[in-house]
């Protein structure tokens, strides 16, 4: 049983009462910034007997003749807020005691007597919490104990390896245990040392961080707390606290100039922690943009060849991802609207279907949709074998063109004759894409001897463009056109009218396969015999030789 002990039967400068079971009042705790607590500490502050291990090189001259900016500057409104006090924080008057203990809150490793002073109620609500994890802290009742609340919290094991990471577990104990003070509308606490000597914490550095955590927390919450205890048991860590106090919680310019020579290199970061260069999110400057010379073309390309010059993709566009740029609704509503859009464009009219080009009432997809839709078809594609189509020699690898961009190779007469399901050529067609689309590139089409014995389905071409999603649309340099027939050319027109206009319009057509090499160098391509017969057929011939080993076209001479 706790009785209130008179102010005369508490010896002044932190020893503890003649009665082990007495209750200390706040007012009879020794304040840090009374004037006999600074005449009583001046003696320990500059005694050598115990020298800082963390204390680095002066550097109170910054060697300009400029002083340096102390971090932790005279603050009366702070000092007035923290106590020192040897003994037991269970013996003190104040809303909340600390509790140390360990994961399982059990009696046998908290501090060493306050469940006994408390009484057995305590271990049986301690018991029902569930435990309680490194650097967290929880509240309990506080039973037989003059406070109002305990607060208990596990610290951390202490290993050299990890001492950045005991030490901001550390600082998370106590500034937890200050946050629960604030949250249950308490005001003044009295805390042990929670580093105990079972988990092998050095006494000195975790007093470094006990002592700046509570300084930057009593910075931003002054108006919430009006007091915090400091309690020691042993004259060891009595004597720290009297040397390191001053470094922190400065009372007067000569106590904070002393302390720019005193004070550790780390001081940690706005909340005490220590602070890790190596654990710092890296961010990348953006890429810089190349300054390149536009390539010189001939003077006698062909009219459809000169908006090709001018565009180029967006220095940033192949950089940016449209699921990280897009909002995405809610799955319902986006189905619903799917579901209103398709109804309205069954309804309207379908100008492409009356002529023949295909169902165009698909309803459009949004960025976000289209990469959902280009993601599920590339996993489906990198799961299956699609050995068969690439036999089939439809779409392949080509080199570079006269730019450096990446050339892929569509052969219209090997799909026509070739291919007979949709399905897997289209995830054939995305996962030969995919490595291509991420930067500019450009493609070369085979039309030779592929006549259009059937109106393209426009319809399929859209569905396409939105499997292939829109980083293909914006990286898309240019679509060569080899032997493009009428037909072709109307089917194209069909596809920059109802489809999309941009990336169609993207589309370079070439009747000569030397002209073809003007944009892409013939050792970059690999072309099918058929090719170059369809070329000689097609041109008679006139102005060229073909080398029948290695079918190479030259200049006639």
């Amino acid at each position: 049983m706790y009785m209130p002990v008179a102010t005369s039967a508490t010896l002044r400068g932190g020893l503890p009462t003649d009665s082990g079971d007495s209750v200390v009042a706040l007012d009879q705790v020794p304040r840090w910034n009374d004037a006999d607590q600074a005449l009583g500490f001046e003696t320990s502050f500059s005694s050598s007997h115990f020298p800082d291990p963390l204390a680095s090189p002066s550097r109170v001259d910054s060697g300009d003749g400029s002083e340096s900016v102390s971090k932790f500057p005279v603050d009366d409104e702070v000092n007035s807020k923290i106590y020192l006090w040897r003994g037991n924080p269970w013996n003190l008057e104040v809303d909340a005691v600390v509790n140390s203990t360990n994961e399982n809150m059990d009696e046998a490793h908290s501090s060493p007597g306050l469940h006994d002073a408390a009484g057995p109620g305590l271990a049986e609500e301690c018991a029902t919490l569930g435990g309680c994890r490194t650097g967290m802290a929880k509240v309990t009742k506080p039973y037989d104990l003059p406070a109002r609340k305990i607060i208990h919290t596990v610290g951390p094991k202490y290993a050299i390896k990890y001492h950045n990471a005991a030490e901001n577990a550390l600082s998370h104990c106590y500034r937890s245990c200050l946050e629960l003070l604030i949250e249950n509308g308490l005001q003044s606490i009295a805390m042990g040392c929670i580093y105990t000597e079972a988990k092998n914490y050095p006494r000195e550095p975790a007093a470094h961080v006990a002592i700046r955590t509570v300084r930057r927390f009593l910075e931003k919450q002054k108006n919430n707390i009006i007091a915090v205890v400091f309690c020691t048991v042993s004259t060891t860590d009595t004597e720290i606290y009297k040397r390191l106090l001053p470094l922190y919680f400065p009372r007067d310019k000569h106590e904070e100039q002393v302390a720019l020579s005193k004070l550790p290199a780390d001081v940690g970061d706005e909340n005490g922690e220590t602070i890790s260069d190596e654990r710092k999110i890296r961010i990348k400057p953006l890429p810089k943009r190349r300054v390149s010379t536009p390539p010189e073309f001939p003077v006698d390309l062909p009219v459809s060849d000169v908006g090709l010059v001018s565009r180029n993709s967006s220095h940033l566009d192949s950089f940016l991802d449209p699921a990280f740029m897009s909002m995405i609704k809610d799955p319902d509503q986006r189905r619903m609207e799917q579901w209103e859009k398709t109804a309205e464009a069954q309804r309207g009219w379908n100008c492409a279907k009356l002529i023949g080009y295909g169902d165009l009432g698909r309803p459009t997809l949004s960025a976000a949709e289209e990469y959902s839709l280009h993601s599920r078809y590339l996993s489906k594609a990198n799961s299956l074998n699609l050995s068969e189509i690439a036999e089939m020699k439809i779409v392949y690898r080509g080199g570079v063109d006269s730019e450096g961009h990446p050339v892929m190779v569509v052969v219209g007469a090997h799909f026509l004759l070739r291919c007979l399901d949709l399905e897997r050529f289209v995830l054939y067609v995305v996962k030969e894409f995919e490595p291509l689309i991420q930067k500019p590139f450009s493609i070369v089409y085979f039309h030779s001897a592929a006549s259009l014995q059937v109106q393209p389905d426009l319809g399929w071409m859209r569905r396409l463009q939105q499997i292939l999603g829109r980083k293909h649309q914006r990286n898309l340099h240019a679509i060569y056109v080899l032997h493009p027939t009428f037909g072709l050319k109307a089917a194209v027109f069909g596809l920059q009218m109802f489809v999309d206009n941009v990336v169609w319009k993207k589309v370079v057509y070439v009747d000569r396969l030397l002209q073809l090499f003007r944009y892409v160098p013939r050792e970059q391509l690999t072309i099918p015999d058929f090719v170059f017969q369809h070329d000689l057929e097609v041109n008679g011939g006139t102005g060229l030789i073909v080398d029948p080993r290695t079918k190479y076209v030259y200049n006639r001479p």
